[in-house]
């Protein structure tokens, strides 16, 4: 089983209200505050309290703040990101700063690591993204699906002044996403969500098929006159397929050093491959030599073989086709020494995320083979 997040942008979709309605459908807060707490960021606190609007309760999220910082260069707010000790949440939030990084310096000619950030630069948009980030950790997501986007018209005010809506830097984020026209007014949709579907590549299509699990709604901070001002998101889960067809991408290296290995196996991962790994080869005339490998849908077959020519500076990547059987597995999280430790069942065999169990030993100090045992051996949390 994996379970998936679909996102009902009802009436918009910004930073604030996706990690409510994340934290509305079960998303520990505590995880969330100290996924922030690791960025370094100081004078913010983070509540989700219940409202009522229109007769629906939902969660709304509000960061109060102590230090009055309102713009920060880009190039800061994604180191501060890069330091959040869950390599996974880490990098969602740093590819969501990237994204707006690159398109601000686009949009007004300067280098995206030296664009300064005004209305994005606040704790408010730090918050966000991590939050988010770390909720769908959290919950154990893998894969996210966003109905289409409504966009209102009008303007909106910035440091520059009035621009159109959507916002420029809005707009290029959401290139390739599905939109639809609304008949509000204002700004619906804000770069911060935007920056957040990129980075976790939202699919725009229709969802799978799935056990629904628990909805979240979360609300903005407009008061709308006919209408909750909200965002909803539905986690359920999907049976994994058992056979499926995909592509082995492979190729002979002789001339890269381990180290480079090592980080391009980690880049064809974060960019969609299924899997990837580095076996030692000999070649002819007895040079020692290394064959890397990933794994890709038919889909991402390309994207990720380009990925490949372009780390390694190699000649040629061979491609054939695979069928692999995947196994059913369920997940679970338990807590060790009051972290939260998610593990993966099988079958015929479990085991704790890797990433959770080094969150735990770094936190507390423990040897990380202590820590796994004593995440294998907890009981199933109820």
């Amino acid at each position: 089983m994996s379970r998936v997040c679909v996102i009902s942008p009802f009436t918009g979709l910004a930073g604030d209200m996706l990690l409510a309605a994340l934290v509305d459908a079960g998303a520990p807060l505590d995880a969330i505050r100290a996924a922030v707490a690791d960025t370094g960021l100081t004078g913010w606190d983070l509540t989700v309290t219940q409202v009522l609007t229109h007769g629906l309760a939902a969660s709304r999220a509000d960061v109060s703040v102590s230090d009055g910082a309102t713009s920060r260069k880009a190039k800061e707010l994604i180191a501060m990101a890069g330091r959040v000790r869950q390599r996974a949440v880490a990098e969602v939030a740093t590819k969501a700063l990237r994204a707006i990084a690159e398109v601000e310096g686009r949009l007004h000619g300067e280098d995206p690591g030296e664009v300064h950030l005004h209305e994005l630069g606040g704790h408010d948009t730090l918050v966000d993204i991590v939050g988010v980030a770390a909720a769908l950790h959290a919950l154990d997501v893998s894969a996210v699906h966003c109905e289409p986007l409504p966009l209102g018209s009008g303007g909106v005010r910035t440091a520059h002044g009035i621009l159109p809506c959507p916002a420029p830097a809005t707009a290029a984020l959401l290139e390739n996403a599905v939109v639809t026209g609304t008949e509000l007014k204002g700004e619906t949709v804000t770069p911060t969500a935007a920056a957040l579907l990129r980075a976790v590549k939202a699919d725009f299509g229709s969802p799978p098929p799935m056990r629904l699990a628990v909805t979240g709604y979360g609300a903005g901070t407009r008061t709308l006159a006919d209408r909750p001002n909200i965002a909803v998101v539905r986690l359920g889960d999907v049976e994994t397929d058992q056979v499926r067809d995909l592509v082995l991408l492979e190729t002979n290296l002789d001339d890269v050093s381990g180290e480079v290995l090592g980080y391009v196996v980690g880049r064809l991962l974060e960019e969609g491959a299924l899997d990837s790994w580095v076996t030692p080869a000999v070649m002819k005339k007895g040079r020692p030599a290394h064959v890397l490998h990933a794994l890709a849908t038919p889909e991402t077959a390309d994207e990720i073989e380009g990925l490949m020519f372009a780390e390694t500076g190699t000649l040629g990547v061979r491609r054939s086709a695979v069928r692999r059987t995947a196994a059913a597995r369920t997940t679970d999280v338990v807590h060790v020494h009051g972290v939260p430790v998610r593990r993966k069942h099988g079958p015929h065999h479990g085991k704790p995320e890797y990433d959770d169990a080094v969150a735990v030993a770094r936190r507390t100090g423990l040897p990380l083979r202590t820590v796994l045992a004593l995440a294998a051996q907890q009981p199933e949390e109820r």
